[in-house]
């Protein structure tokens, strides 16, 4: 018997357990984020960037400004909170508490999963879903250890997944205010692009899924007696031609050159044109391999965590460490790339080997009987937003870093979700237990390689257990 996973009951107790979901990130993120009375990786450059906008410092920054005028307010903040001030040090340039430089990106982490369970819910209309993809990223650990110090990933990847989720909300022409959120969605992308320039794959996504859309649209309309179309396409191929060169060309241009203003009124030389070619030709030099950095790691070896990066590492008694692996959770990592290889398989047997008239139920690794065609976008939208986040990474010659790929595995991730969703509403008591497996074995995973993503006390051999250096993996 299939499992029905939309009655009134599981659906109230799926919201809920979003909100669950969501309290226990805001918990992980924000417990002892004063710990380190001490800079944290790349903290030595975003926390003290976000100082000198406070004490009109000039500087160069190789990134946009964005995320450290986020630092920077949360700094001013958090200065004058009556908490948090236990731990205190001088080395952005002034005297600050750990606390004040870190929680705006504790904030704004905590909210990832919301938003990635928005966009699964828009993306299928089931909560089951939103629910899952929401759980799945919240065990995350590099999503986990980026949210807790102050670094610029955490919000390319908000504004990023904010700007999905408004261009979703606004193509359902049934909602309202859809010039507001194309609007929103526009600002989002052009904030995104504000934290790092690789925010714009978000768009570029976004461009590209909608180009499908309207060719989806061309192809089915001159084809006579043809299946139904999928919804999540009509609903992007209503967006008009005007409302996506005014919200999703036009705006994110101004904005991204409006956030420069702060910058540049402090820092007047080089220009707003020369700043963008000094970035450019900054990063272009960096060059590559171990000997510019220990942890370089090129993009094919991230799908499958082959080179995690150390962000923090202290004995700091004979025997006992302190150690922050910049990694994801092995097991959600690597189900999610096994995940991103069946998204691209039902999208090949359904456009090229059914020749677009069998149903998705019939391919490989989709039991559920009942799957509706119309579903063929979920895998459609995983896959393109996965390629764009990962594959201009493919030509960049520079040192690279595990952290490049969390706009890529973020989608990876939504895309095991999928999965597992259809696998717990399938019929087969087989696939049932799949879906049941792979969550206890993503949280057992989670749970396993906790310390390294808090930073707790550990033990020499406790951590060489979780720490590997064998056949492909390089941890250490």
């Amino acid at each position: 018997m299939l499992v029905n996973l939309d009655t009134a009951s599981n659906r109230k107790l799926a919201l809920w357990g979003i909100v669950m979901i969501w309290v226990i990130s805001v918990i992980l993120r924000f417990w002892g984020l004063g710990r380190f009375n001490e800079f944290v990786f790349d903290e030595v450059y975003y926390a003290k960037f976000a100082n000198n906008y406070l004490t009109n410092t000039k500087f160069f920054n190789s990134h946009p400004p964005l995320s450290q005028y986020l630092i920077a307010i949360g700094i001013w903040i958090g200065d004058r909170l009556p908490f948090g001030q236990d731990t205190t040090n001088t080395l952005t340039g002034s005297l600050h508490s750990t606390f004040s430089y870190r929680w705006i990106n504790a904030l704004f982490g905590s909210l990832i999963p919301l938003l990635v369970a928005g966009l699964a819910y828009q993306l299928s209309q089931r909560i089951s879903y939103a629910f899952l993809a929401a759980l799945f990223i919240s065990l995350d650990g590099l999503f986990l250890i980026e949210s807790r110090y102050a670094l610029n990933n955490i919000f390319l990847i908000f504004f990023g997944l904010l700007g999905q989720l408004l261009v979703l909300l606004a193509s359902n022409r049934s909602r309202k205010y859809y010039r507001l959120l194309m609007a929103g969605a526009g600002i989002s992308f052009g904030a995104s692009i504000a934290c790092k320039w690789n925010g714009f794959s978000f768009l570029v996504g976004i461009y590209l899924l909608i180009i499908t859309a309207k060719v989806w649209q061309i192809i089915i309309s001159n084809r006579s007696g043809s299946v139904t179309t999928n919804s999540l396409f009509d609903q992007l191929a209503k967006i008009r031609i005007t409302h996506i060169i005014l919200s999703l060309i036009i705006l994110p241009i101004v904005i991204y050159s409006l956030l420069w203003i702060p910058h540049l009124i402090q820092n007047p030389s080089p220009n707003f044109i020369d700043v963008q070619l000094s970035i450019l030709n900054y990063h272009q030099k960096v060059g590559n391999g171990t000997g510019i950095h220990p942890y370089c790691a090129n993009w094919y070896t991230w799908p499958l965590l082959m080179r995690p990066l150390a962000y923090y590492f202290k004995e700091y008694k004979p025997g006992y460490y302190y150690d922050i692996h910049a990694m994801g959770n092995p097991v959600l990592w690597w189900f999610a790339f096994v995940a991103i290889l069946g998204c691209c398989w039902l999208i090949i047997k359904y456009v090229w080997l059914s020749n677009g008239k069998s149903t998705i139920k019939t391919a490989i690794l989709t039991p559920v009987q009942s799957l509706n065609i119309n579903y063929i976008g979920v895998p459609i939208f995983i896959v393109v937003n996965y390629a764009v986040n990962l594959l201009p990474w493919v030509r960049v010659t520079r040192c690279l870093f595990i952290y490049h790929y969390m706009g890529a595995v973020l989608f990876a991730i939504m895309g095991l979700a999928w999965f597992v969703d259809l696998w717990l509403r399938s019929s087969s008591r087989l696939w049932q237990v799949a879906g049941l497996t792979t969550i206890f074995s993503v949280a057992a995973s989670f749970v396993f390689w906790l310390p390294i993503y808090l930073g707790l006390s550990i033990e020499k051999s406790e951590l060489y257990y979780r720490l590997w250096d064998f056949w492909i993996f390089n941890w250490i």
